[in-house]
């Protein structure tokens, strides 16, 4: 999601690409959701505060996102104010009816994704970019998807290579997260390679 970005299960939004906004607008409804074999990706709620905010203060989560944890409560509720205002395509990822995170393309056509830590290593992460994706592409019709991570996030880029994103370029200095001077690594997928991977 905005101003959601990249960090340990985190993409964060590019800088350097010209966005160019799908004709079709995202489905807005509330009661738009994605299920996949273990997750359902809904549409955010204030009532997700409390978990969001868990995921976006735990320090192993956002080591590579666009901003440090969060220290207050306060700091997420803003950011889930513009999650909730975003006329992206973002969903909070559930299992078994726990917040997990979130996936989604906060802002065509950038991808973002991030989970808590204690759900990593499971395959969850996979599963839900490979659902919002797949929503872009068979009923968004985007033409393109594109993310953009820290290049010492092996975990993001490992993941987003299973989907089917391919490194289109890498650039320096382009994010100041905290102290931290941080660089990209841009990586883009397009509807056949998308579906020549997955069928």
């Amino acid at each position: 999601m905005g101003t959601l970005g990249r960090r340990v299960q985190g993409v964060r939004p590019s800088l350097d690409f010209d966005l160019r906004r799908s004709m079709e607008p995202p489905d807005s409804t509330a009661t738009t959701t994605i299920r996949t074999e273990r997750l359902v990706l809904r549409r955010a709620r204030a009532s997700d505060l409390q978990e969001i905010h868990a995921v976006l203060s735990d320090p192993t989560a956002m080591r590579y996102w666009s901003t440090p944890p969060h220290r207050t409560l306060s700091e997420t509720e803003h950011w889930l104010t513009k999650m909730l205002a975003c006329d992206g395509d973002d969903f909070v990822v559930t299992f078994e009816g726990r917040v997990l995170g979130k996936a989604g393309l906060f802002r065509d056509p950038e991808v973002g994704f991030i989970l808590h830590s204690s759900f990593t290593r499971r395959g969850f992460g996979v599963e839900a970019v490979r659902a919002v994706v797949a929503r872009a592409f068979d009923v968004r019709g985007l033409a393109l998807a594109r993310a953009d991570v820290d290049p010492r996030n092996t975990a993001s880029l490992k993941l987003l290579a299973r989907v089917g994103f391919v490194e289109v370029g890498r650039k320096r200095g382009t994010w100041q997260v905290g102290d931290e001077l941080c660089d990209s690594v841009y990586l883009e997928l397009t509807p056949e390679h998308f579906r020549a991977a997955h069928g």
